[in-house]
């Protein structure tokens, strides 16, 4: 399975935007998608108190399923796009299901021949912005049966800032996330059938997102491991991994190594890193580079294969990051199904 998330900074994706790389579509080896975006659109009160469905949705569909289906042929040459119809026929993958609450988007595909095992699909909505309600925090998630194991994907977009206090409200988010986000049972399910109503229920569970836990240091120690590429010692002070331990916020889920540079803050359409926001009339604080976007797991029956962050997309001050699982199902006889890679 594959698991991607992407804060895309409210910039409308240009037409010729290729996912192909991000998604590693060319590859063909993996089952189901999950895309996590966070700030579709600008978080402005106009987007925030407004519809909850926008254009910006259908776009990053359209894209995603351009890219898993190849269906790009003004980005490769005839004979290439008539041998990948040929290869996989005009639609390798199916869309799933997709849901948007302000800025943050979920799509979930499968491919074709898998997808008429994927069962009970359903989203769900949980604001955790302004008044501790609105949706310009919170998260999306989607969830849906595989043969007989239940999956549970959710998209966060926690508090931002980097001043003493923020990562508790960072925690008190997730935390907010967990407990109040549950699934209604759908009318077509059969009586007898049990289903997961809390994200904790599911099988497998995958969490990922624009996460915004920033790194603790000092800013001038900070600037002189950046350039010296020091990652490793900067993710020292990540302020995600304490709440992975016991006893943190995220105790009993994993994260695979980071070994990526940092996601996040760049300056638009450039590889340098962005260390003052402008204000306006005063400059902002400055803010060392961080790893805000991450992708976490939990549950018996996935193992992580790949974790990395994906640099040739500049349209953002963030760079996407993906993950590529091993996922184990039941199917019906108590039979044993372990899917190819999936990347999320």
């Amino acid at each position: 399975m594959f698991a991607g998330t992407w804060n895309v900074a409210g910039v409308a994706p240009p037409d010729d935007l290729d996912l192909e790389d991000w998604l590693d579509a060319k590859a063909n080896s993996y089952d189901i998608y999950v895309v996590g975006l966070q700030e579709i659109v600008p978080l402005n009160a106009r987007n925030v108190l407004g519809p909850t469905k926008s254009s910006a949705a259908m776009k990053w569909n359209s894209l995603i399923g351009d890219a898993l289906n190849m269906s790009t042929g003004r980005r490769r040459d005839g004979e290439e796009e008539a041998q990948a119809q040929r290869l996989h026929g005009q639609q390798r993958f199916r869309f799933v299901v997709s849901e948007q609450m302000v800025g943050i988007f979920v799509s979930v595909w499968a491919r074709s021949g898998l997808r008429r095992h994927v069962r009970h699909a359903a989203a769900s909505c949980v604001g955790a912005g302004v008044l501790g309600r609105l949706g310009n925090k919170g998260a999306v998630t989607v969830r849906f049966l595989l043969h007989g194991t239940s999956f549970c994907f959710v998209c966060c977009h926690l508090a931002s800032g980097g001043k003493d206090g923020d990562a508790q409200l960072r925690n008190a988010d997730a935390a907010d996330i967990l407990a109040r986000t549950t699934f209604r049972r759908p009318a077509t399910a059969p009586p007898a059938e049990e289903l997961p109503r809390k994200i904790l229920d599911h099988d497998r569970v995958v969490l990922l997102g624009d996460l915004n836990y920033r790194i603790a240091m000092d800013d001038g120690e900070a600037r002189l491991l950046v350039q010296a590429k020091k990652w490793s010692m900067l993710l020292e002070n990540d302020e995600l991994l304490p709440e992975l331990s016991d006893g943190g916020c995220f105790d009993g889920w994993r994260e695979g190594l980071v070994t990526f540079s940092p996601t996040y803050k760049y300056h638009l359409n450039s590889d340098a890193f962005c260390w003052r926001v402008d204000g306006g009339d005063k400059q902002q604080p400055r803010r060392a580079p961080a790893w805000c976007d991450r992708i976490l797991w939990r549950g018996k029956g996935l193992r992580q294969v790949r974790y990395d962050r994906c640099g040739g997309y500049r349209i953002s001050d963030h760079r996407p990051v993906r993950a590529v699982f091993h996922a184990v199902c039941e199917v019906a006889g108590g039979d044993v199904q372990r899917s190819t890679p999936a990347l999320a």
